[in-house]
């Protein structure tokens, strides 16, 4: 059996019980360095393998200091702190000695409890109901992504960058902590939901928070995921967005944060 690319882009050798090697993919490829879910999926990766992690993700928050260039990376994680229900993890990738990527992350054990969920999922069709957008590049990350756009036309001027996208891995794949982490930043950049031309732009830093389990992964399989973002603000060369990740059953899987940098 081949393995699907992704797997392959996050896979790592085992150095130390701190300490990891991987190796940037061409199939995750995007402008200038690897497209930054797949540096998330890595880091998050190196932190589920280590051997002394408990529980599941509850926090996710990645930094990205400098491009990541092609070739051989190294991955660090430490255990700063654990007590009897959660714990803090610190994860920095580097290359050549100097860290490009850094993050902070818990785990915790997910325990039954009263709940809520007082966000609203919007109201689309399904995404079998929906054509599949054409990737705008013949290779890079843009290829192992597939996006069923509902609301929010790209590179078009939108009453607002609010948009509500099917996306899955592509081929399919079966949802795990890993590619989830990597789909909280599938979201199309906001800017280009306001503006028809091109701008470079870069993801300076992402935040995810986890709001289910692994049994609500494994129900998910390899099915499309809803994704609906919107931006606060753009200013000084940068512009947010708040994101919801939701399940095909309904179940509101992540919220993520993120904060891009543009070039005029």
């Amino acid at each position: 059996m081949s393995i699907h690319p992704f797997d392959s882009a996050i896979e790592l050798a085992h150095e130390a019980p701190d300490r990891w090697h991987g190796r940037t993919s061409e199939d995750y490829w995007n402008m200038v360095s690897p497209y930054g879910g797949v540096t998330a999926g890595v880091m998050m990766q190196a932190m589920l393998r280590h051997p002394e992690r408990r529980g599941t993700p509850l926090s996710f928050t990645l930094n990205f200091l400098a491009p990541i260039e092609r070739g051989e990376f190294v991955v660090d994680t430490e255990l700063v702190r654990a007590n009897r229900n959660s714990q803090h993890w610190a994860v920095r990738l580097a290359q050549g000695g100097k860290v490009l990527a850094q993050a902070i992350a818990i785990c915790a054990a997910r325990r039954e409890t009263w709940g809520k969920v007082e966000a609203a999922r919007p109201e689309v069709p399904p995404a079998e109901q929906c054509a599949v957008a054409p990737p705008r590049k013949p290779d890079g990350f843009l290829q192992r992504y597939e996006f069923r756009i509902v609301r929010g036309k790209p590179f078009a001027v939108n009453e607002d960058s609010l948009s509500h996208v099917w996306v899955a891995d592509n081929p399919p794949r079966p949802l795990d902590f890993a590619s989830l982490t990597a789909l909280c930043d599938s979201f199309l950049p906001r800017i280009f939901l306001h503006r028809p031309d091109f701008v470079p732009i870069g993801t300076v830093s992402i935040n995810i928070y986890f709001h289910a389990g692994p049994d609500a992964l494994a129900r998910q399989g390899a099915a499309p995921l809803l994704a609906v973002a919107q931006a606060q603000a753009f200013s000084d060369g940068h512009f947010d967005h708040h994101g919801h990740v939701w399940s095909t059953d309904g179940t509101l899987l992540a919220t993520t944060q993120q904060l891009v940098w543009y070039k005029e």
